[in-house]
């Protein structure tokens, strides 16, 4: 443990809802809620303004429309926050080269390595700077804990939020943990704080007083030992700039249950030629193929098949994909499938299923050839669907400008033009196939239209100028 609080974590304020807020000069101040808009869609953020009305992340859109039915929901558009993140990370990396990213919005930093002194008021001034850079660079604010470690500057910059900075002193780790539910520790998940509740555990100092041989023959040794470690404040894990992922994987939730066999062995195998190529974009190969099937009624499976060394070929992921689901019963319907590969590796082994794909590959070539021969004839031959427009899209309109989607359906899509540093906008609906609006780029939260955007307007909404006669 430091003698001094020089780890820094920073989490953004409920990040992609104060994103749109920004980019939207209309959702100021009014809750907001990005996710799945669909009718199985899951909350990714609320605002605060929609936390009060008791929606949270992870909750179904629609308990999350019951709860707040005048929010606007809107779909996530991880380009912005993606160059958001960067520019908040380069500010991280500006003050120490130990910065380790947990998610886009959230990291910690080791400002002792970065040669800051390790002095409360020090870090204290360094954290409250960040917390102004991060503002005029983004717009947007973050809540800052600083502590002798990363658990507990954790636990400060939940304390801190929203838009603070809390310190926690070394030396009285202990008696601000007392108080605190035991969930509040790291690894007790909703069954964990079960088990000690049915003993009388259910905050920090419970769990101290029960004792490390109580917390072991309660849940293990290792999770015991562990978990009377940190409720006495020990954190010795270190920031790690570099974190090596443990796993690749994807999955995709369905707005109908799949119940037919040959679409869900389809839909299997797309996922698997996805998951292959994140694969193969980390420069990296598995060894073990892992399948996820969510049934009608939630219940949630996971299979896995150990190949004889790692792989990155794709038609080995698919086939053992395959053999994976062969032991599923799909029948009942399924909501959600997905691909994962682990054990991870940076090179590739021959095995006997490489073996076996590659006498196949030329023939499985020809066959994919053939079909997608087939499927672009077809596609040829149906009329253009209609575009897709999302709530909270960006779009431009040759002679309104730049906008986003507020909604659409029955033929109709409504929008609101506006960009982040002008007044709330006027909004004006359209058909659906209406050929002057078209998809649109992010706009910078900050800083006013960039020079494209300029030019973007002088095409869309000046007369050309003709020489005189």
């Amino acid at each position: 443990m430091r003698r001094a609080p020089t780890i820094l974590h920073l989490d953004m304020d409920a990040f992609f809802a104060a994103a749109e807020q920004a980019a939207k000069p209309s959702l100021r101040g009014k809750p907001v809620v990005v996710g799945g808009i669909g009718p199985r869609g899951v909350v990714s953020t609320a605002s605060y303004e929609a936390r009060v009305f008791g929606v949270r992340s992870a909750m179904p859109t629609a308990q999350a429309r019951r709860l707040c039915p005048n929010a606007a929901y809107l779909a996530p558009r991880f380009t912005t926050y993606r160059r958001v993140s960067e520019v908040v990370m380069e500010l991280l990396r500006g003050l120490s080269p130990l910065v380790e990213p947990l998610s886009l919005d959230e990291a910690f930093v080791d400002l002792e390595a970065g040669g800051v002194a390790a002095d409360t008021a020090a870090v204290r001034r360094v954290g409250e700077r960040l917390r102004e850079d991060i503002l005029a660079a983004t717009g947007l604010t973050g809540s800052v804990g600083l502590a002798g470690a990363k658990m507990l500057a954790k636990i400060a910059s939940e304390q801190a939020k929203p838009d603070g900075l809390v310190v926690i002193e070394p030396g009285t780790e202990r008696e601000m943990l007392a108080p605190l539910p035991v969930r509040t520790l790291p690894g007790v998940g909703p069954a964990t704080a079960e088990t000690l509740r049915r003993v009388g555990i259910s905050t920090v100092a419970d769990t101290v007083e029960a004792g490390e041989a109580e917390l072991v023959r309660l849940l293990g040794r290792a999770h015991g030992a562990a978990l009377h470690s940190m409720a006495l404040g020990r954190d010795e894990r270190p920031v790690v700039a570099e974190r090596d992922a443990k796993s690749i994987s994807v999955e995709d939730t369905f707005a109908v249950d799949l119940t037919d066999r040959a679409r869900v062995r389809a839909e299997l195998l797309r996922l698997a030629d996805r998951c292959v190529q994140r694969l193969r974009a980390a420069g990296r190969s598995g060894r073990t193929v892992v399948i996820k099937v969510r049934n009608y009624d939630f219940s949630t499976l996971t299979r896995s098949e150990t190949l004889r060394g790692p792989t990155d070929d794709p038609t080995v992921v698919r086939e053992a994909a395959e053999r994976l689901l062969a032991a599923v019963d799909t029948t009942g319907g399924v909501r959600l499938l997905g691909v994962g590969v682990t054990g991870l590796a940076d090179f590739t082994q021959e095995d006997l299923f490489a073996q076996v794909a590659g006498e196949r590959s030329a023939a499985a070539e020809r066959e994919a050839a053939a079909a997608a021969e087939t499927v672009t004839e077809e596609a040829a031959a149906q009329p253009e669907p209609p575009r897709e427009w999302l709530p909270g899209m960006d779009v431009v309109h040759s002679e309104y400008g730049a906008g986003w989607v507020q909604g659409s359906g029955v033929g109709r899509v409504t929008v609101r033009f506006e960009q982040p540093w002008s007044a709330p906008g006027r909004i004006r609906t359209f058909p659906v196939d209406d050929p002057e609006l078209r998809p649109g780029d992010p706009l910078p939260l900050v800083g006013g239209p960039p020079r494209e955007e300029d030019e973007l307007r002088r095409e869309c909404l000046e007369e050309p100028v003709r020489p005189e006669s």
